[in-house]
């Protein structure tokens, strides 16, 4: 599966580097070949999750075109707030 990048979370590499919460291509990459879970959306959205941290967990949105998985969005997020998520 090839990784492709909206503009937006391109830019989200910076945002967070700059808030001091720097992201890596790998760490995206790994949590959408290895995640802990996948959450299904609506429109055909899909959020891998992987545990970043004792702490976080790296939340990564994105939708599958053909044999492509096109990354829309990521962010970390609180492990208490996202790993007892139904």
């Amino acid at each position: 599966m090839a990784i492709r990048y909206t503009r937006h979370a391109e830019y989200k590499f910076a945002v967070l580097r700059e808030h001091g919460f720097p992201i890596t291509p790998a760490q995206v990459a790994d949590t959408l070949r290895h995640p802990d879970r996948v959450i299904p959306q609506s429109g055909g959205r899909l959020i891998a999750q992987k545990r970043l941290t004792e702490e976080h967990v790296l939340r990564v949105i994105y939708r599958v075109e053909g044999d492509d998985a096109v990354v829309i969005t990521f962010y970390p997020g609180r492990r208490d707030r996202y790993e007892d998520e139904v």
